[in-house]
Formats: structure tokens, C-alpha cells, sequence
């Protein structure tokens, strides 16, 4: 299982360290922790990963991040493709393959974000598909250190999350397009993140909001710990 942290534009460096230190107060117990701070509170630590990177070492690109600074942490893992990204941004799908491209060239863990909007879903699960096939356009769905990150955009930070059945359906339908660990984002919370991981096909969570309290954080990585299937 996996069970990664998306803090957004949210916390310092320091609140990031004290979350941290806290966090390590428990035993992962196989479970893979990821934390996805922002670029201020970046630091050397084996969890940290960055939520976006420029596909570059440096250069003139203002108010971008590039592979000199995650260096510079020690940092190997990247976000790429969050929907923030494509649909706030205007990110395009040329721009994130080339950033995916640059950093799998790199051997970074590559988090990889992939998701539908509502119109999108109400035309049913073949239209689905498609769109999400879209969005794996110019990606090497067979790098060994990919993992895909499912998050409808409907769901994110709107407290609805899909159906079990909805999540079933779509990560079977993923699983036929990529080989690599599945997990869903969008709205996981307390109250609904083990029958997320009880879904067969789901390898984790991705988590927003939810994951700003490092207690509730905890409480999801031990309740990640008991699930088998």
C-alpha cells in the first residue's frame, strides 16, 4: 500500500519538520509514505517529494523549480499532472509528457496524476477512458518508477468522493493501460479511506486536505497497514 500527502499550498518549513518528526513517531509497517510539500518547506528527507518540477536543470524560469534545486535536497520523487496543474495552469498534456520525459531521464518516482471532469463522467465509462488515455499521451506507462494517481476532478477538494463501484470500475479499466501501483485521490478521508483500499485494483491513497492533520494522517497509514486483499 501506499499512502502519499498532498499539502498543496499550504504549511511552512517549519510546521513541514514538526509534521514530520511527528509522522515518524509510528511504524509504517510496508506501508510507502510520501509527502508532497511546497517548494519553501522542501528539505532533505527520505518522504519528502516536490509537487511539480520545470523539465530543466535551471534557467530563466520564473517562479519555476528545476532539477538543481531538488538536487540540492536530495530529492527523487515529483508530482506531475495534478489537475490544479492542467486545469488552473493550463498545463497541456505536450508540456507534461516533456516533464515527465526530463525526469524519468533523471530516475525520479514519478507520481503521475490522471482524472476525468464531471461532464466527463456523466457520459459514462468508455468516454472516460478515452479521456483518460489522453492524459497518458506521451507517457512511459512501462517506467519501473511510475506511479499513477487516479483523482476525478470532480471529487478533488469538494468532499464528494466517487463510488466504490465508480472507483472499481476505473482503476480496472487503468490497470489494463498501465502496470503500475494505482492510487486514488479525491476527497479520501477517515471515514471512507479503508473501503477506498479495500477496492480490488486500488494500491493507495493520494491524499489532500485530509492529509494537513498529521494525527488524521496517522490514523489513515495504520488503518492502511490492516488492509489485505
Amino acid at each position: 500500500m501506499i499512502v502519499a500527502a498532498n499539502f498543496k499550498m499550504y504549511k511552512t518549513l517549519k510546521e513541514t519538520k514538526e509534521y514530520l518528526k511527528s509522522l515518524k513517531e509510528i511504524n509504517f509497517d510496508g506501508v510507502k509514505v510520501a509527502v508532497f510539500p511546497p517548494f519553501t518547506a522542501l528539505f532533505e528527507d527520505e518522504l519528502i517529494g516536490a509537487q511539480n518540477a520545470y523539465p530543466a536543470l535551471n534557467g530563466a524560469f520564473t517562479g519555476e523549480i528545476g532539477l538543481e534545486q531538488l538536487n540540492e535536497f536530495n530529492i527523487k520523487r515529483v508530482l506531475i499532472g495534478h489537475s490544479e496543474r492542467r486545469n488552473i495552469l493550463n498545463e497541456d498534456q505536450e508540456f507534461i509528457a516533456k516533464k515527465f520525459d526530463f525526469y524519468k531521464k533523471e530516475g525520479f518516482e514519478i507520481f503521475y496524476c490522471i482524472g476525468e471532469k464531471l461532464e466527463v463522467r456523466k457520459r459514462g465509462i468508455k468516454e472516460v477512458v478515452d479521456y483518460l488515455k489522453s492524459q497518458l499521451k506521451g507517457i512511459d506507462v512501462s517506467y519501473e518508477k511510475l506511479i499513477i494517481a487516479y483523482e476525478p476532478v470532480w471529487a478533488i477538494g469538494t468532499g464528494v468522493s466517487a463510488s466504490v463501484e465508480e472507483i472499481k470500475e476505473t482503476h480496472k479499466e487503468i490497470k489494463k493501460l498501465v502496470d503500475a501501483p494505482i492510487l486514488y485521490g479525491g476527497s479520501v478521508k477517515l471515514n471512507n479511506i479503508k473501503d477506498i483500499l479495500s477496492i480490488e485494483n486500488v494500491d493507495g491513497v493520494l491524499v489532500g486536505s485530509a492529509s494537513l492533520d498529521v494525527e488524521v494522517f496517522k490514523e489513515m497509514i495504520n488503518i492502511a497497514k490492516e488492509i489485505k486483499w
